[in-house]
């Protein structure tokens, strides 16, 4: 598929689509799936190879938001899928524990240097139990967030979290309201928020309500409000927060072993005391993951008063899934540094077709994670969620249709990154980039 060769066949997308829209809220089970902020109906996924999905229309995308991260290898991966299928053969719950829960454990322990690791069943999972751990822990009740991080839709994490969900700060230092109906201010009252990327005001919170504090939670870097990068200095103010007491949790679902096999720890050389997973470590399959300090990970249950637990935590499927993944990477040394030099590629190559075209547009980018935000900035100065949502949305969606019509299925947000996997090519690239150009033209004939 070329870019001009442009898919219009949709009829049994929408057919789908209205008929999941009476048997499920906005017909789809999650939100940004909707295109409620690009305008169309999504497309539904019949199946999914390589680089590519194919819709029941039968149209098929050069695909770059691969599951929202978890297909570092692409879709359909023969070691991922003969991993499934062996464990497969032998069940897909057990309900007790089993050796793939330990080698996956063992493996990630090695990995990232965690001496604990306890898996659940999703980002929003791990992010929750390991909060709930902190509190146990140090015995406080409040946590910190910066805003536009996103940590899933736990209630007490569903204030400021990026993505549209954005509310305005109330109340007094750090205080903030639910982004979300259904959640109690109560919860609300206990998560401080401060910015990301101000390390003058995260160490002023700590110095007033430090001795308040169980955690600061943190996107190492930032996906749910399109990719922000973080400074050398807020990093070293997000370990200064250790001097009031306070523990530091790195959020990884997205990054954890996508942006180095160590994930953005390795590649930002932090030190959190906890750290979540998710995406990557299940290969595609329903995973997450929080671990980090023995001595903290032991306050959890059965071994410690932090009660957590899981019908479906450690499945088999998940399991093999995740040590199929692994083992790739970590057999492929390179991978890496190809991610890095195909997602590099594709932003010069942005910016170029921009440029051409005078269309505002500035891109963030680090390893395989890239946003093109639609605004007049000079690349890597949208930094926080304020800067990030001066962007152009509508602009962005007029870009992202164009995309789609020509064969490339971007990320159906300007709040979001996109995942470039080891499947794409220069093939995939050439598409993209003819795609990208038309599409830029085209936005260009109304500036």
């Amino acid at each position: 598929m070329t870019a001009e060769t442009l898919p219009s066949q949709t009829a049994r997308s929408e057919a789908l689509f209205a008929r999941a829209r009476a048997v499920t809220p906005g017909g789809v089970n999650s939100p940004v799936r909707a295109f409620r902020s690009v305008g169309g109906s999504p497309r539904f996924i019949r199946e999914a190879h390589g680089a590519y999905l194919t819709d029941v229309d039968g149209n098929r995308y050069v695909d770059y938001i691969g599951s929202w991260g978890p297909m570092i290898l692409g879709h359909d991966h023969p070691a991922v899928r003969g991993a499934i299928l062996e464990a497969l053969a032998g069940g897909t719950s057990f309900g007790a524990p089993g050796e793939r829960e330990v080698l996956l454990a063992e493996a990630v322990t090695r990995i990232t240097g965690a001496e604990r690791v306890r898996f659940v069943n999703s980002g929003t999972e791990a992010t929750m139990s390991a909060l709930r751990l902190a509190r146990g822990f140090t015995g406080r009740k409040y946590i910190v967030k910066f805003r536009g991080n996103y940590h899933g839709h736990a209630d007490g994490l569903l204030v400021e979290a990026g993505s549209g969900l954005m509310t305005n700060a109330e109340g007094g230092l750090g205080q903030s309201a639910p982004s979300s109906a259904g959640v109690p201010e109560e919860y609300a009252r206990l998560t401080l928020v401060s910015e990301y990327n101000d390390p003058a005001a995260l160490d002023t919170l700590m110095r007033e309500r430090g001795h308040e504090i169980a955690a600061v939670i943190f996107e190492p870097v930032v996906g749910n409000a399109g990719v922000l990068i973080p400074t050398p200095e807020f990093l070293a103010a997000l370990h200064r927060v250790r001097d009031a007491g306070v523990l530091l949790i790195a959020d990884e679902v997205m990054t954890g072993f996508r942006l180095s096999l160590n994930g953005a720890t390795g590649l930002l050389g932090l030190s959190p005391d906890l750290t979540c997973w998710g995406k990557v470590i299940g290969g595609g399959l329903p995973v997450g993951a929080y671990g980090g300090r023995a001595d903290v990970m032991d306050r959890v249950s059965p071994q410690g008063p932090v009660y957590q637990a899981g019908t479906l935590s450690g499945n088999p499927l998940a399991m093999a899934a995740g040590l199929a993944t692994l083992a790739v990477l970590e057999a492929d040394p390179g991978i890496y540094g190809r991610l890095e030099a195909y997602t590099s590629r594709l932003a010069e190559g942005l910016k170029s077709a921009a440029r051409e075209a005078g269309v505002p547009v500035s891109v963030n980018q680090i390893g395989s994670m890239l946003t093109a935000f639609h605004q007049d900035a000079q690349d890597g100065s949208v930094r926080t969620y304020a800067d990030a949502a001066r962007s152009d949305t509508a602009a962005f969606a007029r870009w992202f249709q164009a995309m789609l019509g020509r064969g490339v299925y971007w990320a159906p947000s300007q709040f979001e990154s996109i995942f470039v996997g080891a499947a794409h090519t220069d093939a995939e690239l050439e598409i993209t980039m003819e795609a990208a150009r038309a599409a830029y033209a085209g936005l260009g004939e109304r500036v």
